[in-house]
């Protein structure tokens, strides 16, 4: 059963809320995260905003497909090895056809991982990136990807 995002999956981050509104998930940078520099990758940090803002962004589309069209990152601050990330996706605008996210990544201490987090309460001094994802959406999902559909409306509890 595939999960709905096994790319996130396969270096610890664990989605915790999934709706068209919010989507975020947390997890702690490990050596298979990090580039050589023992730093998280920027890569790591443009697949978790892309992962995040394109399941949003499926629901957001009533579950019609949606496809990337750009992304882009800024890098504020580097997460060392050890370190503890918090990311969170919100539209910025959500149309028929176009859908815009706002990705923001933090890091928090390791007294927060295990408890909820509001990111408003979160010092500006933690913010690590921030990315922008905007979709195509409203296209008819292929009848060989409805189990990337399925998979989403499990993590949202749907």
């Amino acid at each position: 059963m595939p999960e709905a995002d096994e790319p996130l999956k396969a270096f610890g981050f664990g989605v915790e809320l999934v709706t068209g509104e919010c989507v975020s998930g947390r997890f702690r940078v490990t050596e298979i995260c990090c580039q050589p520099f023992k730093v998280l990758h920027g890569g790591v940090s443009s697949l978790i905003s892309e992962g995040l803002a394109s399941m949003g962004a499926h629901i957001a589309s009533g579950f019609q497909r949606i496809a990337g069209i750009e992304l882009n990152i800024n890098h504020l601050r580097a997460a060392a090895l050890g370190e503890h990330v918090y990311a969170q996706a919100k539209p910025i605008t959500v149309g028929r056809r176009v859908q815009v996210w706002e990705v923001k990544l933090w890091k928090i201490s390791a007294s927060l991982f295990s408890s909820q987090i509001d990111p408003s309460n979160l010092p500006e001094k933690s913010l690590m990136a921030v990315s922008r994802v905007t979709f195509l959406s409203g296209m008819p999902v292929p009848e060989s990807a409805q189990g990337a559909t399925d998979a989403i409306k499990r993590a949202a509890k749907l």
